[in-house]
């Protein structure tokens, strides 16, 4: 449950969709969304008869657990062997993110992955292949130009999506 909320800051969920989600009953759902709760680590918003959870990002401890559900799915290894050797080789990158199940916090074995800038499929290809066998898992890769992207972002839900490097 922890991969739920704390792999992207903008993922929020309710009782009966983790229930789903997890195959648990929603009484062992609510006990371990009641503990996290009174441990500080999620919060809970009221919308309608809806009660939504969060990661609190303002816990002391959030950017550590964050960076453990990034280690523990190899995210830290694709920014590592994909996004710095991008930018350090080509450098034409604007930006990278992840999109789908991942970014919502589910682990689904296959990441989608959106690198937007000036590059080519086959300057990506290799790098990639390399950071889908350290992790065991299939990355599925879109190459966009900085035009693609604007014209593509709803599609692409950027706005929740879990962002690895962006350029300043």
């Amino acid at each position: 449950m922890l991969f739920r909320f704390f792999l992207n800051s903008h993922s929020k969920a309710h009782l009966r969709g983790l229930a789903d989600e997890f195959g648990e009953s929603t009484n062992s759902v609510r006990l371990e969304l009641n503990n996290l709760c009174k441990a500080g680590y999620l919060i809970s918003t009221g919308e309608g008869n809806i009660i939504r959870y969060s990661a609190n990002v303002d816990h002391p401890l959030y950017p550590e657990l964050q960076k453990i559900a990034h280690k523990c799915l190899g995210l830290d290894k694709i920014v590592d062997n994909v996004i710095n050797r991008l930018i350090t080789r080509i450098g034409e990158l604007d930006s990278a993110f992840i999109t789908g199940d991942y970014a919502d916090g589910k682990d689904t074995g296959i990441i989608d992955l959106v690198l937007v800038g000036k590059l080519s499929m086959q300057q990506v290809r290799g790098y990639v292949q390399k950071a889908e066998k350290m992790i065991d898992r299939k990355i599925r890769l879109l190459v966009l130009s900085a035009e693609e992207f604007e014209k593509n972002k709803k599609n692409l839900a950027s706005e929740t999506a879990l962002y690895l490097w962006q350029k300043d």
